[in-house]
């Protein structure tokens, strides 16, 4: 609870700060209360919420970080607005009194119109961002790409991926929505479906109301599977580290049970017509404190330096630290982890920006290096914040292309 004490002085600050746009718009002291009793709500909630022993393992928690954040998130722009002006205000207040201005008449009145302009600007994030919880966080979206290689087997030319990640079973609160996205998967056809990890929150019963829907998904060559750092359950508690490791074996024979190829630092050849290519699974490796148990030269050791190689890794860190520069022929890596933040805004084709981006190099979609490419999926569900703003769930469906030869 002493980490959480500077924040939430934090929020009581910007609170009172804001509260000042409200009282020079509105001397209607219902409005004042209502504005003071839903902010004393929300952080009364919001304790509850970091200090309750279930915070992690309690979906319901995640709506009241949503809502703290649809009214924090839109007092701080106004604040912002707010101080702009107040700034000028300084100034003018100053430069009144060293020309000789009254004692009373120091600090000009703050403006009714800016105070209204910046509660008009705040009422956007606050409207989008409710948005995300109620529709954003099931607004699927099926993501289609054409990657062209030289040295693809012939016989793979056209195959198709279809990509899935960071389902985040713990968080789903709606079956019907649920279920059509399985279906929306299914619906591609695909060869091959590939899950890159974070298949629950923290314990491997999140998935078991679930498990009977993802069961369903079906692949001409098969559902392949890797862990990510939340299927490890390192953000709870155990009663002694024989529970947790119960726990990851559960979470693993689960996706055994619904048909999923779960790859360990190991490889599988995919077979078309007498020509191969191999599907490489590593567990999750990670930069910046996150768990490193995958081992690519372990997952390789049946892997030629000449095979075409798809790599499934959790983290897109993987790839910039180990991957791109591999000497063996990892041609694919399908990431997911960042979750495009489930926030930003994006232009197809043209514009694409999160705040994640200022944390991961590799972030979102498909990026090429050294003649390589990194495809980085938004997620399938949703953690913390119980929403999606400008970010939304994706189901990648990636073709593989032979390049062809020009004279």
């Amino acid at each position: 609870m002493l980490r959480w004490i500077i924040p939430i002085v934090f929020y009581i600050l910007i609170d009172i700060y804001a509260f000042q746009a409200i009282k020079t718009i509105s001397k209607n002291h219902f409005i004042h209360g209502v504005y003071v009793l839903s902010s004393v709500a929300i952080l009364v909630f919001f304790i509850y919420a970091i200090t309750s022993p279930d915070a992690r393992t309690n979906p319901k928690m995640m709506y009241i970080y949503g809502l703290f954040l649809a009214l924090f998130v839109p007092k701080i722009i106004a604040v912002i607005a707010m101080f702009g002006e107040d700034v000028i205000r300084v100034f003018v207040g100053v430069f009144y009194k060293i020309g000789g201005g009254s004692e009373a008449s120091f600090m000009p009145s703050r403006r009714k119109f800016v105070s209204t302009v910046a509660l008009g600007i705040a009422a956007i994030p606050f409207g989008a961002l409710l948005y995300g919880m109620i529709k954003g966080k099931y607004n699927y979206k099926v993501l289609q790409y054409t990657l062209e290689f030289d040295d693809l087997p012939s016989s793979f030319d056209g195959y198709t991926l279809t990509q899935i990640s960071d389902i985040h079973s713990g968080s789903f609160d709606n079956p019907e929505k649920v279920k059509y996205a399985v279906d929306l998967v299914n619906k591609q056809q695909s060869d091959l479906i590939l899950f890159t990890g974070d298949l629950v929150n923290n314990v491997a019963q999140e998935m078991d109301a679930w498990k009977d829907t993802f069961a369903t998904l079906k692949a001409t060559d098969g559902v392949y599977s890797v862990l990510g750092n939340h299927d490890y359950g390192d953000y709870v508690s155990w009663e002694s580290a024989e529970k947790k490791q119960e726990n990851l074996k559960a979470l693993i024979a689960l996706q055994k049970d619904m048909g999923w190829d779960v790859l360990l630092n190991e490889s599988r050849t995919i077979q078309k017509n007498q020509q191969a290519i191999k599907l490489v699974g590593v567990e999750n490796w990670g930069e910046g404190g996150f768990k490193k148990a995958g081992d690519l030269e372990k997952a390789c050791a049946d892997v030629s330096a000449q095979d075409f190689t798809i790599l499934m890794s959790h983290d897109p860190s993987h790839w910039q630290s180990r991957v791109k520069e591999h000497p063996k022929n990892i041609q694919l890596t399908l990431s997911g982890h960042t979750h495009g933040m489930q926030f930003g805004i994006e232009i197809p084709g043209w514009f694409k920006w999160s705040p994640v981006k200022y944390r991961y190099q590799n972030w979102a979609g498909i990026y090429k290096e050294f003649g390589r490419y990194i495809n980085v999926n938004r997620g399938f569900g949703y953690l913390g914040y119980p929403g999606r703003v400008g970010i939304w769930p994706e189901v990648t469906v990636i073709t593989l292309k032979k390049k062809s030869k020009t004279a």
